[in-house]
């Protein structure tokens, strides 16, 4: 560690614990069509992930907290991604009424962020274990402004980016389209903002559009 340096601080879990728990509870409210068996079933998957990865977190098993987190992140991926595809084929017969079907799609399109925001958090510069063993972020999959502030005594020197920033950064890409104001620098990490437009745009233009016009 640098002369002067603050000690890299831990980075809290919590933020991503609400995001995974909100998402369980988003897909409640969707309807039993689009939905795999009982609505509870994310939730409940969901929770049961949750409590062995917290507990391995705080006893310091990176290598177990990492598989569990990336089965977590696996689970939300592919039930939302049913649902969607569910909603789609839903569309052409007019089974569900237009205000069932707005409000699935804004469920999916939080949703959306949600899950490719804890996506960029586990997997950015080597997941938040090797992030919080740095001094600060200097190099990653994204360029956040803050990453160019690097010299002593700026606000970049030490700075690493959190749950929030990656989540400002999915919010920005599905709303925008685009990442506005971080470069996505890897290719995985394209392909990811890609996945996560295209979604976006699927829900908002073809989903949302559809219900409007049959009300």
């Amino acid at each position: 560690m640098s002369d002067g340096s603050p000690p890299p601080v831990a980075e809290p879990r919590w933020p991503v614990i609400l995001a995974v728990l909100a998402v369980g509870g988003l897909y409640t409210a969707l309807p039993s069509s689009l939905t795999i068996g009982p609505k509870w079933t994310q939730l409940a998957i969901a929770a049961a992930l949750l409590i062995p990865s917290t507990i391995t977190h705080a006893r310091g098993n990176v290598w177990l907290n990492v598989i569990l987190g990336h089965v977590i992140g696996v689970v939300l991926t592919l039930f939302m991604i049913w649902s969607l595809v569910l909603l789609i084929r839903a569309l052409p017969a007019h089974k569900e009424p237009p205000v069932l079907l707005l409000r699935s799609a804004a469920a999916l399109w939080i949703t959306n962020i949600l899950v490719f925001a804890q996506w960029y958090w586990r997997l950015d510069a080597g997941g938040p274990h090797q992030r919080d063993t740095r001094e600060g972020h200097t190099e990653g999959a994204f360029l956040f402004p803050q990453m160019t502030l690097r010299d002593e005594g700026k606000r970049g020197a030490f700075w690493s980016p959190r749950f929030v920033d990656y989540l400002f950064l999915a919010f920005n890409t599905s709303t925008a389209l685009s990442p506005t104001d971080v470069p996505v620098l890897s290719r995985w990490a394209k392909c990811m903002v890609m996945t996560l437009a295209i979604i976006s745009l699927t829900v908002v233009v073809i989903l949302v559009g559809r219900a409007v016009n049959l009300m």
